[in-house]
């Protein structure tokens, strides 16, 4: 690419299909197994991937952002379970730091710490995250517009939030009442939890590369977790995704 452009990424494809539906220009690249769809959006050069379910694949994806593709900076965007009193479905988490909830090298080290790194929560890019923050005001601001009366009357998205701070990443899906509140009890401060912004957030620290994230909320993370999360991807998290990239990069 002539210049460094700006990553955008979720785990599933679904999460992207609005991101992708912008591009006029695309170009698809395949490397280690993943594609990559190289592009312009409102005149900047756009790098668009699916990072995979978990961990690993997503600090792989994140190494060939930086290092194939030489990404300026990086957003992730995608759907997460709320933990955090008040984060509700429909709701936007705005990650401020981002902490593996299953790193656990006790008793070499503090339980959370990744070790060699003196620390257990990695922070996003400020200045980014302030633009997302506005973009994502902005896009709640017109959100009736953006969605379908009848997904507004399902999921009862007549006023979402934005919430700001602290979101907890592991491999493994967290989607019963007891390993929720294990993780309310343990990490209080935890907004959401999903499975891949905290291996970013680590990858992008060694790289020097700004990483912002943002996550729509699509359950509680318990018992009581919407069952049709196919159709919360369509008719909502791809939706949000789209218009907040939209807002960020206008």
């Amino acid at each position: 690419m002539s210049s460094a452009p700006t990553a955008f990424v979720a785990a599933l494809r679904d999460e992207l299909a609005g991101v992708l539906g912008l591009l006029p220009d695309e170009r698809r690249q395949v490397v280690a197994g993943r594609e990559f769809w190289v592009g312009h959006l409102h005149g900047q050069e756009v790098v668009v991937t699916l990072s995979g379910i978990g961990k690993v694949a997503a600090a792989t994806t994140a190494a060939l952002l930086t290092d194939r593709f030489r990404a300026r900076r990086i957003v992730f965007t995608g759907v997460a379970g709320g933990l955090g009193p008040g984060v509700r479905v429909g709701d936007v988490v705005l990650a401020r730091s981002l902490l593996q909830h299953d790193m656990d090298a006790s008793p070499l080290f503090p339980r959370h710490e990744v070790p060699g790194y003196d620390r257990s929560r990695f922070e996003t890019d400020g200045h980014l995250a302030d633009a997302l923050e506005q973009a994502c005001m902005r896009m709640l601001g017109t959100l009736p517009q953006r969605l379908d009366t009848a997904a507004v009357v399902a999921y009862g998205l007549h006023a979402p939030r934005l919430h700001q701070g602290l979101l907890v990443s592991g491999d493994r899906f967290v989607a019963t009442t007891a390993e929720s509140q294990a993780l309310q009890n343990e990490l209080p401060e935890a907004l959401a939890v999903e499975m891949e912004g905290a291996a970013f957030a680590q990858v992008c620290h060694d790289f020097g590369v700004p990483l912002a994230v943002v996550r729509t909320i699509s359950d509680r993370a318990d018992d009581d977790a919407h069952v049709d999360f196919p159709r919360f991807l369509n008719d909502v998290a791809s939706r949000y995704s789209a218009a907040i990239i939209e807002e960020l990069l206008k």
